[in-house]
């Protein structure tokens, strides 16, 4: 999912919650709890409803902190790696790399 600006306020069963991402497949929905819980956040799941049985089995990912917003802890630098030990950054968050550099911002060298 594309990191976006809007901040996604709603419930999952009874629970106040910051959606994170909607409708996302499991192994995004592992990554995103582990690395949530990893920077001390409570993580609610919801299963989306499926049409049929054939179809992916489908979550939304929320959390109980209701400042959280993904855009700006990442480009505050304020969310730590799986290992603890770095920044998370745009790439990171989207699976894209394991690389915690370069930063958002690309440098020519």
């Amino acid at each position: 999912m594309v990191l976006g600006g809007k901040h996604l306020f709603g419930s999952i069963d009874d629970i106040r919650v910051t959606f994170i991402e909607k409708k996302i497949e499991e192994d995004r929905k592992d990554f995103l709890k582990k690395l949530l819980e990893k920077n001390d956040f409570e993580v609610v799941i919801q299963e989306e409803k499926r049409k049929s049985e054939e179809e992916p089995q489908l979550y939304s990912v929320g959390v109980t902190d209701m400042t959280f917003n993904p855009t700006t802890f990442i480009f505050q630098r304020r969310l730590k790696t799986l290992d603890g030990e770095h920044i998370v950054n745009q790439d990171y968050w989207n699976q894209k790399s394991e690389d915690p550099k370069p930063q958002y911002w690309k440098n020519s060298k």
